[in-house]
């Protein structure tokens, strides 16, 4: 499946334009290729619902908007994968009628934009350990994998009750089982291997990491994956995040210079 988001990738870039819509200043054309795997942390709901006066559930449900931007701009922009985190295992410390409607937001997502995601040949994937969540929860996210299983385009990764640490430990445990039933040796046991029995095997590792709400760090998410990514952290709370600031990011994204402990 690598390989083939690699080739999709190449063919991609060579007919998107060299710079982001408009409202983005131009690229220089030595920039390189957009990203082939953006991955956000979607922070800032309750700060955004705090500042109007509203429970934190609003902010939430106003950040249901911003996901189905962010979709339709990389589907639109030919970006082959899209990772989402929209419930780590650490939220579950949050107040029980918060995370109640945290776990009713993909079925209300789901039901509403599920026939455009499939029209627009979008597959959608969970990453994390969904058996915990509420039946009604796993439900809608085993219909949804159901009617997007055979679609082609975009990936969308929602990583749900998802944790770093764990998606590691997880992936160990895989390769320890396959020892112990001796269709694999220790001695053999390095980064690709574990690489391939993380969540997110067969995608390309995240290019870009972009993190809303003014916080600095990865908070448990992809980090394995993100081990060389490009970080991109702004102010601006979720619920206001747009398609301009996602130009933006990968406008940036495409200024740097990736090294991967090298020299250029």
């Amino acid at each position: 499946m690598l390989e083939w988001f690699l080739g999709r990738w190449r063919a991609t870039s060579r007919k998107i334009p060299a710079s982001p819509p408009a409202s983005v200043s131009p690229l220089a054309p030595e920039t390189p290729g957009w990203p082939a795997h953006v991955a956000i942390i979607m922070d800032g709901n309750g700060r955004w619902a705090n500042q109007r006066g509203l429970p934190r559930v609003a902010g939430h449900r106003a950040g249901m908007t911003r996901v189905r931007e962010v979709i339709q701009a990389c589907h639109e922009w030919g970006i082959p994968c899209l990772t989402l985190f929209a419930f780590s295992t650490e939220n579950w410390k949050r107040p029980p009628h918060e995370v109640e409607f945290l776990m009713r937001l993909p079925e209300e997502f789901f039901r509403s934009e599920i026939d455009e995601l499939v029209e627009r040949d979008v597959r959608v994937r969970f990453i994390g350990d969904t058996h915990r969540l509420p039946p009604h929860t796993q439900a809608i996210v085993s219909r949804t994998l159901e009617r997007t299983q055979g679609n082609r385009g975009l990936v969308v990764n929602f990583a749900l009750n998802y944790g770093g640490r764990a998606d590691i430990v997880e992936a160990v445990k895989a390769y320890a089982a396959e020892v112990a039933a001796g269709h694999a040796n220790w001695d053999e046991l390095n980064e690709e291997r574990i690489g391939q029995r993380l969540s997110t095997a067969g995608l390309p590792d995240p290019d870009l990491v972009i993190r809303t709400s003014g916080e600095l760090r990865l908070s448990n998410f992809l980090i394995w994956q993100a081990a060389y990514a490009e970080l991109w952290f702004t102010d601006v709370l979720w619920p206001d995040f747009t398609r301009e600031h996602l130009a933006q990011a990968i406008a940036d994204y495409q200024r740097r210079k990736r090294r991967f402990g090298g020299i250029k």
